[in-house]
């Protein structure tokens, strides 16, 4: 008996399930600041040659990456990830809210370990990919499925968390574009 509303619980769902989730994006993210403006300077023309079946406006906008538009999308994202910790710590991670967060997160560190893979060396991300945001979403998911809080899966909900997470990154990227272009 361990479906979602049980009484049956391990242990209260903490802030560091819930908060935990905030933290996590914040050092994945700082990675993902330091790193990406450098690594798309130096690594996108040797990549676009490598991949030239990629679309050309791919290419463009990795090239063009702004450090201060970068920056303002991350804050735009803090804002959205906070939401959702909070959601997740008011309703003790029962909150579909803060759950799909969580599976966009630990999907969003799976992209990028495939995308180190596919070009064969680093990219910005992929190092607290693998040390934090997946084993974040894993102990996370346990702690929600011993406190019976973990809501039951369905087919398409890795696809429907991916998809929030992609929506989200692009745009907190439009508005970050549009912050900016006003100063």
């Amino acid at each position: 008996m361990s479906g979602y509303g049980e009484a049956q619980r391990e242990g209260p769902v903490g802030a560091a399930v819930t908060f935990g989730l905030l933290a996590a994006w914040a050092v994945h993210d700082a990675e993902e600041v330091a790193a990406m403006p450098g690594w798309s300077r130096d690594r996108v023309p040797e990549l676009r040659e490598r991949f030239p079946q990629l679309p050309d406006a791919l290419w463009r906008r990795l090239e063009s990456i702004d450090g201060r538009e970068f920056a303002a999308a991350v804050g735009v994202m803090a804002v959205l990830v906070a939401a959702a910790a909070a959601d997740g710590h008011r309703t003790r991670g029962r909150s579909a809210v803060y759950q799909a967060a969580l599976d966009g997160f630990g999907l969003h560190g799976v992209v990028h370990l495939a995308q180190a893979a596919a070009v064969r060396g680093y990219t910005p991300g992929s190092v607290t990919s693998a040390a934090v945001v997946i084993p974040f979403t894993l102990w996370a998911r346990g702690r929600l499925r011993r406190a019976g809080a973990l809501r039951p899966t369905r087919p398409g909900d890795a696809v429907q968390a991916l998809a929030f997470a992609t929506a989200a990154v692009a745009g907190s990227h439009m508005v970050a574009r549009k912050a900016l272009r006003r100063r």
